[in-house]
């Protein structure tokens, strides 16, 4: 069994290769929309004098992009010291210092859902977020991707409030073969995630994911709920939930670094999601959630498809947001 969510320890095959170069192309694609922020212009503008006139347009750029204003602070600082010892002769060499300084700051939330080798216990994910962020299908392609790793799945239906949560849930677990704990519409959400996590329990099942009721960050008494739910699991098991994972809508800009940090004081979150970043110009967003908060980045959502649920990689994000290679 792979110890690490998305990557198996083998030498690569041209078919690895090959789809590797497949991922990255989606990668692009879905990011072509905040790439068109940052890039329109930005080929021509690198290749001016580099002064004062050209930071200030590369700096709109990278707001306009919503990387924020700290992150940005740290990339033109970044780029200035780069000019300071004579290092950017060319356009070339800028577009380098740029793209290096950008992933300087992404790499270090830059880490895989790691799943430990079996240990008789259920490694087990509580999924939260607001209302809209792609909670319910996120966990579906999560499932897609565990299946595919040879991991065995359980999924429960925790988002109570909303009848057809359940229903997609259940719909994500056929089409994946994958069983589903649910109970009646209005059920006790804490309850449901009880009952999933005792049978993926018994029936020594490798991850047990549970979704959640979508709850504005703002809600205490819904939050209390979530709260709730986390201790009743650790009824079950002290270690649980091994992960508390926070989807984010990618098209919400700043007000995730809002979301985020209220549910991290809340409850604790180990690692992010960012969806929908196919549709919207914001997905700079990821760079002031890297610098504010450092929360381990897991995974991002550039479309429709399972496959579109990507293993977040720094380097390959900003190659495919500035529209470069990934050689």
């Amino acid at each position: 069994m792979a110890a690490m969510f998305g990557f198996r320890k083998k030498e690569p095959s041209a078919a690895d290769t090959q789809e590797r170069a497949g991922l990255f192309a989606r990668l692009k694609q879905g990011l072509a929309k905040t790439g068109r922020v940052l890039n329109t212009d930005i080929t021509e503008l690198l290749r001016r004098k580099i002064d004062d006139t050209l930071f200030e347009e590369l700096e709109e750029r990278l707001l306009l992009a919503d990387v924020g204003v700290d992150a940005t602070q740290q990339i033109m600082d970044q780029i200035a010291r780069a000019v300071k010892r004579g290092e950017l002769g060319d356009a070339e060499a800028l577009m380098q210092a740029l793209e290096q300084a950008m992933t300087d700051i992404l790499e270090p939330v830059e880490e895989p859902l790691r799943i430990p080798p079996q240990r008789g216990r259920p490694f087990s994910i509580l999924v939260v977020g607001v209302n809209g962020a792609g909670k319910t299908t996120t966990i579906g392609k999560l499932a897609h991707h565990l299946r595919a790793e040879d991991y065995s799945v359980l999924l429960a239906a925790g988002d109570t409030f909303r009848a057809a949560a359940v229903e997609q849930l259940q719909t994500w677990g056929e089409r994946n073969g994958v069983p589903v704990v649910a109970q009646g519409p209005g059920a006790d959400s804490a309850s449901v995630v009880f009952d999933a996590l005792q049978a993926a329990q018994s029936r020594r099942t490798d991850v047990m994911v549970a979704d959640t009721a979508g709850r504005l960050h703002t809600q205490h008494n819904l939050m209390d709920e979530i709260r709730k739910v986390r201790r009743v699991m650790g009824r079950l098991d002290p270690d649980a939930p091994d992960e508390v994972l926070l989807v984010i809508d990618g098209g919400t800009g700043q007000n995730a670094l809002a979301q985020a940090r209220q549910f991290h004081e809340a409850l604790g979150v180990t690692g992010l999601v960012v969806t929908k970043l196919d549709g919207t110009a914001k997905g700079g967003v990821l760079f002031a959630l890297a610098r504010q908060l450092g929360i381990p980045v897991r995974f991002i959502g550039v479309g429709e498809r399972a496959e579109d649920l990507q293993p977040f990689e720094a380097r390959a994000f900003v190659r495919a947001l500035l529209n470069r290679s990934n050689n």
